[in-house]
C-alpha cells in the first residue's frame, strides 16, 4: 500500500490488537480534533536525534492518541489540497506531492504501531482499539476520494506520452493499481459498503491478535516440582523459575508459549505427560470458549474477507490478494504447495518410523505422538549423527552470533561495519542500538535489536523500520530486528539453538534490505514489495548462517572461546536435512489452511473453525496426526490479524528465489566482496521500482528453478 494510502506495514499492525468487545461505530471521515501544542507532544515534529531516531524517553502513553489525530487531520487536508489543485494534474502537484504527504501520520504510525507490537501495555491496547477502525476509514476517505483519483487517472493513461524516468513510471503504474485494488472505482453504494467491512475487519483483526497475545501468556504452563523439568538445563530451568517469579509464582516454574504449535521445550523434556500438556496449551490457547477464544472472530473474518473480494470483482478473497503478487493467482501458489506434498510427508512417515523404532527399543508401550516428536527427533539426530542439542548451543552466544557471525557476513558481503550507540534512547531495557556505515566510512543507517521474549511482546520475529529512506527528503532508514529468544536468567549466558541462529540471519537480510534501500519515492523503497518477493532477501541471508567462513568465525565456545570442533561442524552439515520431512509438512499444512480459508466465495456461510481445519487438511493430504500445522487457525496471527492473509505461501514462493540466489553465488566464486555488490546493486537498494519478475531475472540472468528448494530440503 502507497504511503498516500496510510502505511502497509503500520495498517497491518492496527489491525492487530483490540479487546474482545464489540466496537461503537465510528464515523467514515476522522474526526478533526483541536491541534495540539506540537513542542508539548515529541511525535508532531521531526525527532532531534540522530537519523531522526524516536525520543522514546520523551513519548508518554499519553501523547499518541492526539499524536495520531492530528496526524489524520493533517493528511487529509494535505490530501485534499493535491485533489483540489485547480492546475492539470503532473506527476510533481499530483504522484509526488502525495509521496511528501502524511509526514506526521507515518512517524506516529510507525513508532506507535512497532512499540505495541513488541511492549505493548493495557493503555496502549485501549489506543490501539480507538485508533484501528479510524486508521481503516482515514485510508478509505483517501482511496475512495473520486477527485484525486481522477488526477492519478489521468496521469496513468497519459504516462507512455508524459516523459517520465523509469522509478517515475513504476510508481504511477504502482499507485494507480493501489488505488484501483483499495476501491477507487467502484459506485458510491459499493464504495460505502466497502467502507463498513474495512472497519469491520479493522476491528476484528485488532480484537484478534489482542485476544492470541492474552491467550499465549495464559496459556504457560506452571509446574509445581522441579523433577518434572527432567531434560532441561540448569540455564533453562533457572529462566522458568525467573518467570513463574515475576508472576508471583515464588517456588514453582512457568513454561512460557512461543507462537508456533511445537514449543522448544518439547525437544529436552522427559516428563511424556508434561510434553502432551505443553502441546495442548499450546494448540488450544484459543479454543477454550473464554474470553481468549478467536474462532467466531475468524469465522467471520474469513466471510467479510470473501465478500469484500466479491465487491472488488474477485471470485475469492485469495484472488484479490494473489492478484498483484508475484504468484498472481492461488492456482499457482497451490501448486507450488501441493507438488511439494508428496515428497514432504513421504519424508515424514519415514521420520516417524525412524522413531517409531527409538520407541520401541525402549520398550516404550505407546505410538509416536506429536507432543512426542521433537523429544524423539533429538534421539534419532544423536544416533544417527552423534548429535544433539546441548553440544551445539554452548558455541551460539547470542552476542557472539551477531558480531561475529551476522555482522561480519555483512562486512564481508557488503563492507558495512557496525558500531553500538549508547546515547539513543530505547523502549525496553533489552534493547541495543547500533550506527551501520558503509564501506566508504559513511553513516547509512541505524539498526536497533530486541531479542528476548516477554509477556508484553507478540510471538514471532520480525524486521520493520522507525524511519524509511526516503530520496526526497535525504532520510536515512532507522530499522529494527524483534525475535522472541528465551532470556538467560541473570548471570546467565544467552544460548541459542540454531534455528534460532538462522532466525537472527533471516531478520537482519530484512534489515539488509531496508538499509541498502537507494530509492527516491518512499512508497516503493526498501521492504515494499509483494509478499513473496519480500521474504527473499531474508532467507537468502540464512543461507551465510552455514557458510564455513562465516561459520568458524562465529560457532565458538562462550567460555573458553576455542573453535567448534570440525568433527561437530562436519555432523551438522551431514544433519543438514535431518527432520525437513516434518519441518516442510508443518509449514505446508499452514499455508495451504491459510489459502483454503481464503478461497471461500462469498455466498459460503459462516465455517465451523475446526471441521473446516479438519477437511482442509485431509483434502490437500496433510493431515498427519503426529504432524499438526505449524500454525492452526485460531492462533494463525500472521493472517487473521498480521496482514499475511492468502500470502503465507510466501516463505516457500520465496524459497525457490533464494535457493536459486544462492547457486548463483555458488557458481560465482561464493562469499566475496564482489558478488555482494551485485546482491546489493541489482537486488537489495532497488526496492519495488522495478517489476520484481524481470529484477530477479536482471540478477540471475533467467527465471528461478526449484530444484536447488528440493534439494536443499532434501526432498529430491
Amino acid at each position: 500500500m502507497s504511503r498516500t494510502l496510510v502505511l502497509a506495514a503500520a495498517i497491518s499492525l492496527a489491525l492487530a490488537a483490540c479487546s474482545g468487545k464489540e466496537s461503537p461505530a465510528v464515523s467514515e471521515k476522522t474526526p478533526v480534533a483541536q491541534t495540539p501544542d506540537a513542542s508539548a507532544n515529541p511525535l508532531l515534529s521531526a525527532s532531534a536525534l540522530p537519523f531522526q531516531a524516536p525520543p522514546f524517553d520523551r513519548i508518554s502513553d499519553s501523547d499518541y492518541l492526539p499524536a495520531f489525530e492530528e496526524g489524520m487531520r493533517q493528511h487529509l487536508e494535505q490530501i485534499q489540497k493535491i485533489a483540489d489543485n485547480p492546475e492539470p494534474p503532473t506527476f510533481a502537484n499530483t504522484f509526488e506531492a502525495m509521496e511528501r504527504s502524511g509526514e506526521t501520520l507515518s512517524r506516529v504510525s510507525r513508532i506507535f504501531f512497532g512499540l505495541v507490537q513488541a511492549d505493548t501495555n493495557d493503555a496502549r491496547q485501549k489506543i490501539q482499539e480507538e485508533v484501528a477502525p479510524r486508521l481503516a476509514a482515514h485510508q478509505d476517505e483517501i482511496a475512495l476520494n473520486p477527485k484525486l483519483f481522477e488526477r492519478i487517472k489521468t496521469i496513468h493513461d497519459q504516462r507512455d506520452a508524459l516523459n517520465l524516468d523509469p522509478e517515475q513510471k513504476r510508481l504511477v503504474e504502482y499507485q494507480y493499481t493501489e488505488f484501483v485494488r483499495a476501491g477507487a472505482q467502484l459506485s458510491d453504494a459499493d464504495k460505502a459498503a466497502l467502507r463498513k467491512l474495512n472497519v469491520e475487519e479493522s476491528t476484528l483483526s485488532t480484537q484478534f491478535h489482542t485476544r492470541l497475545v492474552a491467550a499465549a501468556a495464559a496459556g504457560a504452563v506452571v509446574v509445581d516440582d522441579k523433577a518434572r523439568l527432567d531434560g532441561l538445563s540448569d540455564g533453562e530451568i533457572a529462566s522458568a523459575a525467573e518467570d513463574a517469579k515475576a508472576r508471583k509464582l515464588d517456588g514453582k516454574y512457568l513454561l512460557a508459549l512461543q507462537n508456533t504449535t511445537q514449543q522448544p521445550v518439547l525437544a529436552s523434556l522427559k516428563d511424556r505427560e508434561l510434553r502432551a500438556e505443553v502441546l495442548k496449551a499450546s494448540e488450544t490457547r484459543t479454543e477454550l470458549g473464554d474470553g481468549n477464544d478467536t474462532r467466531q472472530i475468524v469465522q467471520r473474518l474469513a466471510q467479510l474477507r470473501a465478500h469484500k473480494a466479491r465487491l472488488l470483482g474477485y471470485d475469492s478473497w485469495a484472488a484479490y490478494s494473489l492478484s498483484d503478487q508475484m504468484a498472481g493467482t492461488p492456482d499457482k501458489a497451490f501448486k507450488l504447495l501441493t507438488d511439494t506434498v508428496p515428497a514432504a510427508t513421504a519424508k515424514a512417515r519415514g521420520e516417524i518410523a525412524e522413531m517409531q523404532k527409538v520407541i520401541d527399543a525402549q520398550q516404550g508401550g505407546f505410538r509416536l505422538a506429536a507432543s512426542d516428536w521433537d523429544f524423539y527427533a533429538e534421539q534419532v539426530r544423536k544416533a544417527k549423527y552423534d548429535l544433539d542439542e546441548s553440544q551445539i548451543k554452548p558455541y551460539f552466544e547470542l552476542d557472539n552470533v551477531l558480531q561475529n557471525g551476522v555482522f561480519y557476513a555483512a562486512n564481508q558481503l557488503y563492507g558495512i561495519t557496525f558500531k553500538q550507540r549508547t546515547d539513543i534512547p530505547t523502549y525496553h531495557p533489552d534493547m541495543k542500538v547500533y550506527e551501520v556505515f558503509d564501506k566508504d566510512g559513511s553513516s547509512l543507517a541505524l539498526f536497533y535489536t530486541d531479542y528476548f521474549k516477554r509477556d508484553s511482546k507478540s510471538g514471532g520475529a520480525w524486521m520493520d523500520v522507525f524511519v524509511e529512506q526516503d530520496g526526497l527528503t535525504g532520510a536515512k532508514p532507522v530499522v529494527y530486528n524483534v525475535c522472541n529468544f528465551t532470556k538467560p536468567a541473570a548471570g546467565q549466558p544467552a544460548l541459542l539453538s540454531f534455528d534460532d541462529v538462522t532466525t537472527m540471519f533471516h531478520e537482519f537480510g530484512h534489515a539488509l534490505h531496508g538499509m541498502f534501500s537507494k530509492v527516491k519515492y518512499p512508497s516503493i523503497a526498501g521492504t515494499s514489495t509483494s509478499r513473496d518477493f519480500v521474504e527473499f532477501p531474508s532467507q537468502f541471508n540464512e543461507h551465510w548462517a552455514t557458510d564455513p567462513k562465516v561459520f568458524a568465525n562465529y560457532a565458538k565456545h562462550y567460555q573458553t572461546g576455542e573453535a567448534m570442533p570440525q568433527a561437530l561442524v562436519d555432523k551438522i552439515q551431514k544433519a543438514r536435512t535431518f527432520n525437513q520431512g516434518y519441518a516442510t509438512t508443518e509449514y505446508l499444512s499452514a499455508a495451504l489452511l491459510d489459502l483454503a480459508w481464503h478461497s471461500l466465495p462469498a455466498d459460503a456461510p459462516l465455517q465451523d473453525v475446526d471441521g473446516f481445519e479438519a477437511q482442509a487438511l485431509k483434502k490437500y493430504k496433510v493431515d498427519l496426526p503426529q504432524v499438526p500445522p505449524r500454525y492452526r487457525t485460531s492462533y494463525f496471527d500472521h493472517i487473521w490479524g498480521g496482514g499475511y492473509s492468502a500470502g503465507y505461501y510466501a516463505y516457500f514462493w520465496a524459497e525457490v528465489l533464494d535457493d536459486d540466489a544462492f547457486e548463483w553465488f555458488k557458481e560465482h566464486g561464493g562469499l566475496s566482496a564482489e558478488n555482494g555488490q551485485v546482491f546489493r546493486d541489482k537486488i537489495l537498494s532497488r526496492g519495488n521500482t522495478v517489476e520484481l519478475a524481470t529484477l530477479y531475472r536482471d540478477f540471475r540472468g533467467k527465471d528461478p528453478s526449484v530444484e536447488p528448494l528440493l534439494e536443499n530440503r532434501g526432498l529430491k
